[in-house]
């Protein structure tokens, strides 16, 4: 993981935090499990961010990172997913070299100009969507919006579960904001001496 503890320090003063969505521009899936048409890919892109912004108590934002206001601006976000292909993010295996670094994560999430509406932004940005062993790899940016810095990026493995794809993968996203809310946001805290 890596965090910039003065910016950290920072965000953790403000009240309110801008969601950019799930970026899914550097994402692999295995091929098994997602033998399915660019349309159909289009549509679970689609939907698995609209699952965020419409069931905000599920998926909570606000709760997870402590902040009493939230606002969201996908537009960045919807183009790039729209700009994928379904040969492009389909692979045969998740190889570990095609594993990104914290270094490499945070030269990405610093090229994306972002809405400058709040001082702070958050995104995930999938890295691989693994049926075989039945894992998501999930980086959590934030970003300072006005400098394009990266505040902290850290990236979790959870395991899906449900019925259907959407709801599938869906659970993944919910894992990472519980673990958020009960045990990372505290961790961070403590890496820069503060406390709940």
């Amino acid at each position: 993981m890596y965090m910039n503890e003065q910016l950290f320090v920072d965000f953790l003063q403000v009240r309110d935090i801008l969601w950019v969505g799930i970026n899914f521009s550097k994402a692999k899936f295995t091929r098994e499990g997602f033998n399915i048409s660019q349309e159909i890919l289009q549509h679970y892109l689609h939907e698995w961010n609209m699952l965020i912004l419409n069931d905000q108590k599920k998926y909570d934002i606000r709760m997870s990172f402590r902040k009493p206001m939230m606002q969201y601006d996908l537009s960045v976000v919807t183009k790039l997913n729209k700009s994928l292909k379904i040969n492009d993010i389909l692979t045969k295996n998740i190889r570990v070299n095609d594993v990104l670094t914290d270094e490499q994560m945070c030269e990405l999430a610093s090229s994306l100009a972002l809405p400058k509406s709040l001082p702070f932004a958050l995104s995930f940005w999938v890295e691989s969507f693994d049926t075989k062993v039945k894992t998501a790899s999930i980086w959590v940016v934030i970003t300072k919006t006005e400098t394009q810095e990266v505040v902290l990026c850290e990236k979790f493995l959870k395991s899906p579960a449900g019925f259907g794809t959407r709801n599938y993968w869906a659970r993944t996203f919910y894992n990472v904001f519980y673990d958020i809310q009960s045990q990372a946001f505290l961790r961070w805290e403590n890496m820069v001496g503060k406390t709940l």
